[in-house]
């Protein structure tokens, strides 16, 4: 399990897409999991978090559900807080191989939010997502980190392909994927 996290714009959704499509994973977004589930729009478009208790049965229900199936998870936005950092390190922190943090300028994010044009993205509730998960990112990686998980910034700014490229570069360095010898042609032809 890889787990990408970084304040909203900062590509995880993305990222998280292309990785599990070439390292033939499966992308757990915790926001599109509780998007698609119908039940919480009014929450979300306020930039609000859904409860806890809720959005841990959720994710954990649908990560097991995927690796039932065989396959692996990328989690996006899960864990986001302390209580759900807490509740991965005493649960599942064994099944995660690292935490990968995409990080680029706010004035960058905001361009790349603004651009997306999704209906909750209004200035106010993504203001008010950047406050809530800068004050709890390092309480999360650290949470995890004493129970053996480590965590790598990747530089969020360029194309997809250059983050892309950096993310794998990070993965074969951390040993969970291996691509050996012509590394960059490998690299070039997974990212195209």
């Amino acid at each position: 399990m890889i787990i990408l996290m970084g304040l909203a714009g900062s590509g995880k959704s993305t990222q998280g897409k292309i990785l599990a499509d070439k390292l033939g994973r499966v992308w757990l977004s915790a926001g599109q999991v509780l998007r698609d589930s119908g039940k919480f729009q009014e929450t979300l478009d306020k930039g609000e978090l859904v409860d806890d208790t809720v959005a841990i049965k959720m994710m954990a229900e649908a990560a097991a559900e995927v690796i039932k199936g065989g396959k692996n998870v990328i989690l996006d936005g899960f864990p986001r807080d302390v209580d759900q950092a807490e509740w991965m390190a005493e649960n599942i922190a064994s099944a995660v191989e690292l935490i990968i943090r995409i990080e680029a300028p706010k004035s960058e994010l905001w361009e790349r939010i603004r651009l997306r044009g999704r209906t909750d993205d209004t200035e106010e509730s993504v203001l008010q997502r950047f406050k809530i998960v800068e004050q709890n990112i390092y309480t999360v990686c650290e949470i995890l980190g004493k129970t053996g998980v480590k965590t790598v910034v990747v530089d969020g700014l360029g194309t997809r392909e250059e983050v892309t490229g950096r993310i794998l570069a990070v993965l074969e360095q951390e040993g969970i994927i291996e691509l050996g010898a012509n590394f960059g042609a490998k690299v070039e032809s997974m990212i195209k």
